[in-house]
């Protein structure tokens, strides 16, 4: 069974070693998300730990998704933004453990982000995936809607530079 919990800054920390190995095997499995060395540990800890502190300011939410008290999948909404964004969030970091893909975790997240981005008075959601990854169909059977891509974006693992698309969701205000 898959549990699903907000976190705040106390419990991020508790769970750094647990946010850091799900972020490494993820980018060790070919994952696009900003790393392009797996082994490097101080980066990937470094990582969560600034994460943590933007939960403290308010500017970003983070959603866990853990089995048998295991962090499996997490996501990253950031919701701080300049004054004219304030109606918009970005939805980054939907991460799930290769061991535990394929049981709709990655959709329960993103369903989970959405719902709390509403709760937040969001009417827009925008995200970046690299170009022809498996994750664009799971945003597209979500609602999403593509508004472009920018070539040689982001550079893999393997040093290739990838074209990355850009995409957004508009959400329903609340009454």
């Amino acid at each position: 069974m898959t549990n699903f919990a907000w976190m705040d800054v106390a419990q991020a920390r508790q769970r750094l070693t647990q946010l850091s190995d799900l972020l490494q095997a993820c980018v060790a499995d070919g994952a696009s998300i900003g790393f392009t060395d797996p082994q490097d540990l101080a980066v990937i800890e470094q990582f969560w730990r600034s994460r943590a502190a933007n939960l403290v300011s308010g500017e970003s939410e983070l959603l866990i998704a853990f089995q048998h008290n295991v962090v499996v999948g997490c996501v990253m909404l950031g919701v701080g933004s300049m004054p004219n964004g304030r109606h918009r969030a970005e939805v980054s970091k939907l991460l799930v453990h290769p061991r535990a893909r394929r049981q709709g975790i990655a959709r329960q997240l993103m369903r989970l982000a959405e719902q709390r981005a509403q709760a937040l008075d969001k009417t827009l959601l925008v995200l970046d995936t690299r170009s022809g990854d498996v994750a664009t169909d799971l945003y597209l059977s979500l609602g999403w809607q593509i508004a472009g891509a920018i070539p040689g974006y982001a550079e893999s693992i393997t040093g290739e530079r990838e074209a990355t698309t850009v995409m957004f969701k508009r959400l329903e205000r609340r009454p």
